[in-house]
């Protein structure tokens, strides 16, 4: 291939990303409006939930603080809407250079991607949040009392539900790394005790530092890799039967 042909063939790539980072940030800008409009319910919705029956007074320590909250929850509900057709673009930007297999492997997790980042979301929201909440209250006595910045319990509750919504993607990457032949099921699974030490690691850069958190997070995300490996294993012997079998048909 000659250097031209590089060039122009170096141009497309980059003109193809291009086109994809646009489509995703056009897609963002156009829901945005919408979450930012229902941003104060979700605000008032998320609260509820995380504070549940503890009567908590949330304080805010600058006019503008509340309002910028609104903005940070809108961004949030606009990717989480927009997951779908973001992960879509990302993937048809990839699937050129991929195989066949893989390019099927790629279009059929799409869905599950975006489901399982939407269930770290809720998991993190219904469950670990109140959980922490209540724990941090557990140490009010009458000579110590709670109070509470709105800034730093949505912003707990936006980075908490990101970090579980992008741990979740654990058993995807666990199956794509199986099927795409770059590390057998035999190994990653002989490196059961170095997977948890990473998963404890990460989990600690991604939550708040204490080991509640870190647990909280840490622990469904090694299920999930131990899921991962369960349907790898299960599609790995669906693919050897029909190979076994056309090998005694031939016999």
């Amino acid at each position: 291939m000659s250097n031209e042909e590089n060039n122009e063939s170096f141009i497309s790539h980059l003109e193809a990303l291009r086109s994809t980072i646009l489509k995703c940030l056009y897609s963002v800008a156009i829901v945005l409006p919408f979450t930012f409009f229902i941003s104060p319910k979700a605000l008032n919705w998320l609260l509820d939930i995380i504070l549940r029956d503890n009567k908590v007074t949330l304080n805010y320590f600058s006019p503008v603080e509340v309002f910028l909250i609104q903005i940070k929850i809108a961004i949030l509900i606009d990717l989480i809407i927009c997951f779908p057709y973001i992960a879509k673009q990302i993937w048809n930007f990839i699937l050129p250079a991929l195989y066949e297999h893989e390019k099927k492997f790629i279009k059929s997790i799409v869905l599950f991607s975006s489901l399982l980042f939407i269930s770290g979301v809720l998991f993190c929201i219904f469950f670990i949040l109140p959980l922490i909440i209540n724990f941090g209250l557990s140490f009010t006595t009458e000579n110590i009392q709670a109070v509470l910045n709105i800034s730093n319990i949505v912003m707990l509750s936006l980075w908490l539900s990101i970090a579980f919504g992008i741990m979740f993607q654990v058993p995807i990457i666990t199956m794509a790394l199986i099927k795409s032949d770059f590390i057998s099921y035999e190994t990653i699974a002989s490196k059961r005790p170095y997977i948890i030490v990473v998963l404890l690691i990460i989990a600690g850069i991604l939550t708040p530092p204490d080991v509640i958190s870190q647990l909280m997070l840490a622990i469904p995300t090694y299920l999930l890799f131990e899921a991962g490996l369960l349907f790898s294993k299960k599609s790995k012997k669906q693919l050897i039967s029909p190979v076994e079998n056309e090998n005694t048909s031939l016999d």
